[in-house]
């Protein structure tokens, strides 16, 4: 075999080594890809479940506390007895509402002065942070004795509005708070981790969570230009932006604004790092062209 043949079979060789190695990595990135799937199909099934249940709980809950007022007479009644009794009453509904709450996050026990309960916080099935708040009862009104909520959550807002009349309600209100801001810092921390390669500069952040800002590099025609990004979450209880906005340069080119666009639509609807990662699945690059 001439010295030509022996090249030329050399590049069959590796163009078909090429080829087995692109064909295994297909392969591994279609079966990671399907595992993926399996695991957030489970997930949202999980949540499903979990969510029916919080709502027999919910249920149970408001029917045991109107055979608990029937009983003791209505609220009425109560607040006319003798202050023992008034006391006795709110530790019997504080003792009905623990029995239900666990499956919801909340959990607690009861305590010489009052009730301490703690507030598990979770966002898409991993869990985050633990928050305690004591309460004191007393013959009068509930008090907050101690607490671990972070000092921007509107904890005194809350106890304002619901933590006398209902505090079922207040503790529902307060675990909706919690959650959507971890959820918000757990978006924000991922995107750092993972896509850290495709932030240009620093991810600027509140405490709260409810307003981030940072650029990232989008490439047309070998070409890099900068897209910057504003995300406003108005809503306290949610996760999910209610504002986008989504900027590049003005000499940017006209296919970029529609991806700007387009991009602007999937942070309205997907958690911040699940829309950078939709992006490397549509094919499209941030630091470059496919």
């Amino acid at each position: 075999m001439d010295k030509g043949n022996v090249n030329a079979w050399g590049g069959v060789l590796a163009h078909l080594e090429a080829l087995e190695v692109h064909v295994h990595e297909a392969a591994v990135k279609q079966q990671k890809k399907k595992l993926q799937e399996e695991k957030l199909a489970r997930l949202k099934a999980r949540v499903k479940e979990l969510r029916l249940q919080r709502d027999e709980l919910q249920a149970k809950v408001d029917l045991q506390e109107k055979k608990q007022l029937e009983t003791e007479g209505a609220t009425s009644h109560a607040a006319q007895a003798s202050p023992k009794a008034v006391l006795q009453w709110k530790i019997k509904s504080l003792q009905a509402m623990l029995q239900v709450f666990n499956l919801t996050g909340i959990s607690g026990k009861l305590t010489r002065q009052g009730v301490c309960f703690c507030i598990s916080t979770a966002y898409e099935g991993t869990y985050l942070d633990s928050y305690y708040l004591d309460l004191l009862l007393t013959n009068s009104e509930v008090q907050i004795y101690h607490h671990s909520v972070p000092c921007f959550i509107p904890l005194e807002q809350i106890a304002k509005q619901y933590l006398q009349t209902d505090i079922r309600r207040f503790l529902s209100v307060l675990s909706n708070h919690l959650n959507a801001y971890v959820g918000r810092r757990y978006q924000a921390e991922q995107l750092q981790e993972h896509f850290s390669d495709q932030i240009n500069g620093t991810l600027q952040r509140n405490s709260l969570y409810n307003l981030l800002v940072f650029n990232y590099n989008v490439s047309s025609k070998s070409k890099t230009f900068p897209f910057n990004v504003r995300l406003r979450y108005g809503d306290l209880c949610h996760s999910l932006p209610t504002e986008v906005i989504v900027s590049c340069t003005p000499d940017a080119p006209a296919s970029l604004t529609e991806t700007a666009t387009a991009h602007s639509d999937l942070f309205r609807r997907m958690p911040l790092h699940k829309a950078f990662r939709s992006f490397s699945n549509a094919g499209e690059s941030l630091n470059g062209t496919p």
